[in-house]
């Protein structure tokens, strides 16, 4: 059943200051009209995921829609054999789950809280319901799953053209922006909250845990960033986006 995970969550009735910064500053919500956001936010009920929970999985029938507030959440894919495979994290201020709740069809991916995670549930009934009083939502749902479209033939692209490191440079960039805090001691420095071990990354990237974990040292050696036991640490931005170009360039 889809709530399995949030059944054992706590309930807390509302967002903390913060919290409520990373949904409307989200990069979909924000585009939407006062209205339409005050009608999601009004139907929404808030739960506290600790590390691991499943919220949902692969074959579930929809019963909520999401959005990240906190925390992170993986979405995978089980392979016959049990193994996992992550496919990519949703950061906070995005919301997921949509489409399945739209077409009423059964989930496509494992999804898993990642750290302490705080997310929006909109239920189903609720989610027509907005629907029904929003015809702007139909174009904000196409838009964003427009936007998912592009950003997974982009990876796809990346796949194909880019070599390793300049794939890696550029998820480290995207980690940065979405989960990234500059570093007390160095505001230079921009330290990536997720906790990702070598093995998760190196799935991101569709590479061996092997030759990640070669590029990360090379990374090291030349100063683009830092590997440390709490996570990465970015020291140069610059250094990430050179490296990003110079794959770019190679492959036209």
């Amino acid at each position: 059943m889809e709530t399995r995970g949030l059944q054992a969550s706590t309930n807390e009735p509302m967002l903390t200051p913060s919290e409520r910064e990373a949904i409307n500053a989200g990069p979909w919500f924000c585009t939407l009209s006062p209205s339409l956001r005050h009608d999601i936010l009004r139907q929404t009920t808030v739960r506290r995921l600790k590390n691991g929970a499943q919220i949902y999985a692969r074959g579930d029938t929809p019963h909520k829609w999401f959005a990240c507030a906190q925390g992170a959440v993986r979405m995978s894919s089980t392979s016959l054999s049990g193994r996992q495979t992550t496919l990519a994290y949703v950061e906070p201020g995005a919301w997921f789950g949509a489409m399945s709740t739209f077409l009423d069809e059964p989930r496509t991916r494992d999804a898993f809280a990642h750290g302490d995670t705080t997310l929006l549930c909109v239920d189903k009934d609720s989610f027509r319901a907005i629907l029904a009083a929003h015809t702007e939502f139909y174009d904000a749902l196409l838009r964003l799953q427009a936007r998912r479209i592009r950003q997974t033939y982009g990876l796809v692209e990346d796949l194909n053209t880019l070599p390793l490191r300049a794939r890696l440079a550029k998820q480290l960039l995207h980690l940065s922006r979405s989960h990234g805090t500059h570093a007390l001691d160095d505001p230079r420095e921009m330290r990536i909250g997720l906790q990702l071990v070598q093995e998760e990354l190196a799935q991101l990237l569709g590479a061996s845990r092997q030759r990640v974990n070669q590029e990360l040292k090379r990374m090291e050696r030349d100063q683009c960033l830092r590997v440390e036991p709490q996570g990465l640490v970015i020291r140069d931005l610059d250094a990430l986006h050179a490296i990003v170009h110079e794959g770019v360039s190679a492959g036209l």
